[in-house]
């Protein structure tokens, strides 16, 4: 009877220690979900603004972004408010009206995402003291978004500034040595 009693005391014991293993897993995987389902809506969120940019709708811009946003890109002099980097991607509209972000790929983790773009369009107002050339353009960028409650906070990008100057005619040469 006492050898019996002690197998079911162990089987209760490894019964118990299973159920609290299985409890803690239970709640990794919640938390996971979770952070799955977060890294989602700032995908869709970091979409939706592409999409709209390309569309002129600079409201998206005010519903997607933080009041206190900051904007880094590659070739600029110092970091962007929203209002700044707004102007910006305005004037690059002037230039080429129908300008298309198409997402190549897009990917999240914890509070960034991260989308590779191919940039296109047609070169139809002045940009960068280049009248228009009526060339269309084709080009990469990276973008990486950081969020914070469900708003971009930060966003970093980096875009291939020699491919598109090229296509629109410019050329890039050595420096003359002074003599």
């Amino acid at each position: 009877m006492n050898k019996l009693c002690m197998i079911l005391l162990l089987v209760l014991i490894l019964c118990f220690t299973v159920g609290c293993q299985d409890r803690e897993a239970m709640a990794e995987l919640e938390k996971m979900k979770a952070q799955a389902e977060i890294e989602e809506q700032n995908k869709a969120l970091f979409r939706y603004m592409l999409e709209e940019t390309d569309k002129g709708n600079y409201a998206a811009w005010e519903e997607v972004c933080s009041p206190d946003y900051i904007c880094h890109f590659a070739g600029f002099p110092k970091p962007m408010s929203l209002e700044e980097h707004i102007q910006a991607n305005r004037a690059f509209l002037v230039a080429f009206p129908d300008f298309h972000h198409e997402i190549n790929d897009m990917v999240a983790e914890a509070e960034k995402v991260t989308a590779r773009v191919t940039l296109t369009g047609t070169h139809e107002g002045e940009f960068m003291g280049i009248p228009p050339t009526g060339n269309k353009i084709e080009y990469t960028a990276f973008l990486t978004a950081r969020f914070s409650d469900k708003r971009i906070v930060e966003l970093w990008g980096v875009a291939d500034m020699m491919t598109l100057m090229q296509q629109l005619g410019m050329e890039l040469k050595p420096k003359e040595a002074e003599k």
